[in-house]
């Protein structure tokens, strides 16, 4: 005691300098504001080598009008009253949703509980394996919990934690067990409180089994995945949306499980894509899993690329826009398709995204849209505002054009229904390229459907983007627009909830077949459309590609 007393009294200017130094620091760091830890990822500019062969009047390089910038001004202008109300009863509107899901889930739990696959008109279910996987039910669940229908939802989950098992032979879609049951289990545990430990333990068991498919060379996987699997996965060319569409289920298991191996495994396959050589950040639909380089002759925001393009800004999103290469990537990509794919038709005016064809020959332009690409005007919204509404969001002038472009793309997503008689949605339209008519258009318009792409699967694409829009501007005509298509949806498929085989006649014949995402999509983003509250906060979450809410978090 006596040493430790001889040694303050000697060194006492340094022992207060270092209270000093101790003060000065705890003062300075309390001020600052916690900040979000950067990661950079290595991202390659390099175009792919078949672009020294493009013409250059494939090059359209879309750009928001001085008209149209003035009606977004208007909407921002408008969006700064927060007191104006709407005479319209949106409550009774969103109850019609909640009988629309309860009919259709008792339809369900009657024909054919627990099945896989569900035929409404034959009262029957099926299996995707021996045993089942639960796959609409894991699907729906969270739904259910957000209509307020715990009756239905205590059912399902029942099912779920004392039924159904993954240890078992067979092999699935390791896509669609992503982001439907995957996603499903993952939101349904956090909606109803992070306490339900069962969902969690089924959600970790079968993420560890599709996880195996990881195993490749590239870490880029086979479009199916068994359930029962040990060595090395084999893959070849696989779909590019497939293999980038797993990132936020895997990523968010990670962070309830503290297992960095799911993360690890998803971040590698999008290592491999951002390395890869592109077309000005567009990506063909197509990557060999052996090389890690995309091979496909088409370019499409529609089938097999659509959700690359989604998950590239929501991951970013997801860990509190950290990761900053996914967003860098996003916006170059978002560059490309204003340069390539962004036409105007030449009646109407309305705005599409179209495809790129033959990209490793005589690459031209297809005016080609699935109903598909629709997700593309909510999730340009989003990117444009990060979540937040457009009066509390700083918009650059790059974010007004993604925003005008939004809008347009909803238009006419919207006209993809009501030029129709039935006021439904084909699944897949072509647009005019000149003032010509054929006996395929619609109302004499821009919009024409082929024989065997006018069906209606009753997808969620443009509901969801009416739900972002409207979300994020304010803007009611989006609202209106969801209950057309909602009333639509009660004429032609009421009942026994179905897909239809043509929306150009009245009414359309059903088909013995329904997707579970009428359910988990259509009705949800319906029924959040007509919410008066903001129960899922998009500064809060991001919607998986399945419409499952997954909570934002920190890496």
């Amino acid at each position: 005691m006596a040493a430790l007393r001889w040694l303050l009294r000697r060194y006492k200017w340094l022992v207060a300098i270092s209270a000093l130094l101790a003060l000065f620091t705890l003062i300075h760091f309390k001020r600052q504001p916690t900040e979000v830890k950067l990661v950079r990822r290595y991202r390659s500019n390099e175009q792919h080598a078949n672009m020294a062969n493009w013409p250059t009047p494939l090059a359209q390089h879309w750009r928001a009008n001085t008209e149209q910038l003035a009606v977004l001004d208007t909407i921002i202008h408008d969006a700064q009253c927060t007191t104006c109300h709407d005479d319209i009863d949106w409550s009774h509107r969103q109850q019609r949703v909640v009988s629309a899901a309860r009919t259709a889930w008792h339809s369900y739990a009657r024909d054919a509980f627990g099945h896989d696959d569900y035929f409404p008109l034959s009262h029957r279910g099926s299996n995707f394996t021996h045993l089942g996987i639960g796959y609409i039910v894991a699907d729906v669940l969270d739904t259910l919990w957000l209509m307020g229908l715990r009756d239905e939802y205590k059912m399902g989950r029942d099912f779920l934690a004392n039924q159904v098992s993954f240890d078992q032979r067979g092999t699935v879609s390791l896509f669609e067990s992503t982001i439907r049951i995957l996603g499903g289990l993952l939101s349904a545990y956090h909606l109803s409180g992070e306490t339900d430990t069962k969902l969690l333990m089924l959600a970790d068991d079968l993420g560890s089994r599709l996880a195996k498919s990881f195993n490749t060379t590239t870490g880029i996987p086979p479009e199916t995945a068994t359930l029962r699997s040990d060595g090395m996965s084999f893959a070849h060319v696989c779909s590019t949306s497939e293999s980038s569409t797993l990132q936020l289920e895997f990523r968010y298991l990670a962070h309830l499980t503290n297992n960095p191996m799911y993360k690890e495994s998803v971040d590698r396959i999008i290592d491999v894509m951002l390395n890869a050589p592109k077309y000005d950040s567009l990506v063909p639909t197509r990557i060999d899993a052996k090389t890690g380089l995309f091979v496909g002759t088409e370019i499409s925001l529609g089938s097999r690329g659509d959700s690359y393009y989604e998950y590239m800004l929501k991951q970013w999103l997801q860990t509190k826009q950290s990761e900053v290469d996914l967003r860098v990537e996003y916006d170059a990509a978002v560059r490309g398709i204003k340069k390539y794919l962004v036409r105007t038709s030449p009646r109407q005016g309305l705005t599409y995204v179209g495809e790129m064809v033959d990209v490793t020959g005589e690459p031209k332009f297809s005016p080609k849209m699935d109903h598909l690409v629709c997700f593309l005007a909510g999730n340009l919204a989003l990117g444009a505002t990060n979540g937040t509404h457009v009066r509390k969001a700083h918009l650059s002038a790059r974010d007004r054009d993604d925003l005008v472009l939004a809008r347009e793309l909803g238009e006419t997503c919207a006209h993809m229904y009501f030029d129709t008689p039935s006021g439904l949605a084909p699944e897949i339209a072509y647009f005019a390229l000149s003032n010509e008519t054929t006996n395929q258009i619609l109302s004499n318009g821009d919009i024409l459907v082929p024989p065997l792409d006018r069906h209606s699967l009753l997808r969620p694409e443009t509901v969801e983007s009416f739900y972002l829009l409207w979300k994020l501007t304010g803007e009611k005509k989006w609202r209106e627009y969801g209950w057309r298509v909602f009333e639509a949806i009660e004429r032609c498929a009421h009942g026994e909830y179905t897909s239809l085989d043509d929306v150009t006649v009245v009414p359309p014949t059903k088909r013995d077949s329904v997707e579970s995402f009428f359910v988990a999509e259509t009705l949800k983003y319906l029924y959040l459309l007509f919410d008066d509250g903001d129960r899922v906060p998009l500064t809060h979450y991001v919607f998986n590609t399945e419409a499952h809410p997954l909570p934002i978090f920190s890496l």
